[in-house]
């Protein structure tokens, strides 16, 4: 790697022809790749994609997102976003990980100017990791919650309870009536939530957080030791935990699909969940709402791909691995809306109310509506203790993603330091962050989870993903980036994928952006407002992860020398050392240009490896012959 000390200047140098195959494969083979670590089964790098883009947002956001915006007509914009904002993009982000085989901060090699990107995409994904820990501890805590024979939230009259807490069990059971009113009650479920689990009574606002709810401590605390236990090891140890995080949910979703069809009314939520209005395609809105649906799901600009893509071999087919994790997250998020709206189409038929009235997306449905709902089925503990176990194991492998990324990224800006000491330095990130989000278990906690939730990812990381495209394709040069994916994977990308990275992508990403400053709401929690400096704090964290990029500028151009201008223009050049990692993959432009290279020919440690020339040599040599040709037309 260019971080570690090359291999060359580790031991004596011996002149190239007169090492053996065997010594020199010990020399390549061995000591420089194992120093960062790979991936070691081949489904690893899939699933573990497949885990963190398959997330909560999939059963929580897509089928609500979905019903509001017109049922199975925003399947039409939201497959054509797919297309042109979320398979690019996320192509984009593996090529870039998987040829430098560098984390968020390093690969930025590829341009200096722009290491403030970098930057930008750890404090949001920081940010991040610090509230979806807390969503995970809220699952743990009614996941145990599951494990007795009555559901706490199953009925009222209990001391959190209050005179408007209706349950639905004492009417079915015929000893009363529905309220003439059904909009001024609450349910147990929704009762247990805020005023049990939340304990927010005890708060008057974010800026009265109240006493730390020492249960919600502990189930936190739970979650980060459940996390630092399976990234302990890198890659190595959550690359085996993903064979079961990444493939459960499927069982599970799967089962609740099966169960939820077959109660009676379920027909009725499908239904209303999927029954096409056309005429809202003829609005902007919905085809915003489709693209943010896909940018989200995706993972696109928090650097979770980028770093999972590092761990590659450099000529893993990332081209069929891209589809095949963007069409599955899809088709998960379709799924889903089937599980939750068959369950919700029985529950207003049980209740007698509209759809619509029990319908709602995030925390709402995953810890109100959805809980409330098990209590009508029979074995009520044994669905629900399914269906946050579910959760958990969604929640984790998107947070195994977001921990690596940080870790990854700075033990690779600083690999003689930390990389022999990653586990202690994973270690201390999990306790930095746990006493950061210890704000988010106090009664007041929930008001300051939706101020991150709201702003920690927001209009900040379209500007990142933004500043991405348009740095690969027109300051590195659209050209190089598909010569460099052609070395790499013995193709160019069509027009296709390079319609999309020019214009199309970058396009629509601004107009997201557009309309997210243009449509700008406070945030809100119930009927609570947010005070204004609670509002300007939230622009405040989607701001700093902007700032971060002319911040990083300024340094960049202060290391170089000569005259501004050159400045820039040095800052802006690829670093000398950029391209793939291994000296044996390093062709044309990128040959000896590692610290301490010896071998000018990488094709001549291929042929003596493998004893011939492969189909990858053969792509090399096809990459040389194209620069020497353009070195050419270029001094005519």
């Amino acid at each position: 790697l260019p971080f570690s000390i090359p291999c060359s200047l580790a031991q004596p140098v011996t002149p190239e022809l007169l090492v053996s195959p065997i010594s020199q494969d010990g020399d390549l083979g061995s000591e420089c790749p194992e120093d960062r670590g790979n991936w070691t089964g081949r489904l690893d790098f899939l699933l573990s994609c497949i885990g963190y883009c398959v997330g909560l947002g999939n059963v929580w956001r897509f089928p609500y997102r979905a019903y509001t915006n017109g049922g199975g007509a925003f399947l039409v914009p939201y497959f054509i976003m797919l297309a042109i904002c979320g398979i690019p993009i996320f192509f984009m982000e593996l090529s870039l990980g998987q040829f430098s085989s560098l984390g968020p901060l390093t690969v930025w090699k590829i341009s200096p100017l722009f290491k403030g990107v970098g930057m930008g995409t750890i404090l949001i994904v920081s940010l991040v990791a610090i509230y979806y820990n807390m969503i995970i501890a809220y699952v743990l805590f009614y996941l145990f919650a599951s494990l007795t024979s009555d559901l706490p939230w199953q009925h009222c009259g209990n001391w959190w309870n209050t005179d408007l807490c209706l349950d639905h069990h004492v009417i079915k059971a015929g000893n009363a009536t529905f309220p003439a009113n059904i909009t001024n009650t609450v349910s147990p479920s929704e009762e247990y939530w805020s005023r049990y689990v939340l304990h927010i009574q005890g708060s008057s606002g974010i800026g009265d957080p109240g006493r730390i709810r020492w249960n919600l401590c502990l189930c936190l605390l739970l979650s980060w030791t459940i996390v630092y236990l399976c990234i302990l090891k890198g890659v190595k140890s959550s690359g085996k935990v993903v064979y079961f995080t990444a493939t459960f949910p499927y069982l599970i979703l799967v089962m609740l699909l099966i169960r939820g069809v077959t109660l009676e009314g379920a027909w009725k939520g499908i239904r209303f969940y999927l029954t096409p209005q056309f005429d809202h395609l003829l609005s902007s809105k919905v085809w915003i709402e489709a693209a943010l649906q896909i940018f989200y799901s995706l993972g696109v600009g928090f650097g979770g791909l980028l770093t999972f893509a590092s761990y590659n071999t450099f000529h893993q087919n990332i081209y069929r691995d891209t589809f095949i994790v963007t069409l599955g997250n899809a088709i998960t998020s379709i799924l889903a809306g089937f599980a939750i709206f068959s369950v919700l189409g029985y529950m207003s038929q049980e209740l007698g109310v509209p759809v619509n009235q029990v319908a709602k997306a995030g925390p709402g449905l995953a810890f109100v509506v959805y809980p409330q709902a098990m209590t009508m089925l029979p074995l009520s503990p044994f669905w629900s203790f399914l269906f946050f176990f579910m959760l958990l194991t969604l929640g984790l492998d998107s947070q195994f993603a977001f921990m690596e990324t940080i870790v990854t990224a700075v033990t690779d800006e600083f690999p003689y330091y930390l990389r022999p000491k990653k586990a202690s330095f994973s270690a201390a990130i999990c306790i930095i962050l746990f006493l950061m989000g210890l704000i988010l278990t106090t009664e007041g906690g929930m008001y300051w989870l939706v101020l991150l939730d709201d702003y920690s990812a927001g209009f900040g990381l379209m500007v990142v993903v933004i500043t991405t495209c348009l740095v690969v394709t027109r300051v590195y040069g659209m050209k190089r980036f598909c010569r460099d994916i052609h070395m790499m994977l013995g193709f160019k990308p069509g027009p296709y994928f390079r319609a999309c990275w020019m214009v199309l992508s970058p396009a629509t990403m601004m107009a997201l952006l557009v309309y997210n400053i243009v449509k700008y709401q406070p945030s809100e929690y119930g009927s609570y407002r947010f005070p204004t400096w609670a509002e300007v704090l939230g622009i405040l964290m989607g701001v700093l992860s902007c700032l971060m990029i002319p911040v990083g500028m300024v340094v960049a151009v202060v290391q170089e020398e000569g005259t501004l201008w050159e400045r820039v223009q040095q800052a802006s050049r690829p670093a000398m050392d950029w391209g793939p990692s291994l000296e044996e993959n390093r062709t044309g432009m990128y040959v000896a240009s590692l610290a301490g290279s010896q071998s000018p020919k990488p094709l001549m440690v291929h042929m003596r490896r493998y004893g011939g020339i492969t189909s990858y040599e053969n792509t090399a040599i096809e990459v040389d012959r194209e620069m020497e040709e353009e070195e050419e037309e270029e001094s005519m």
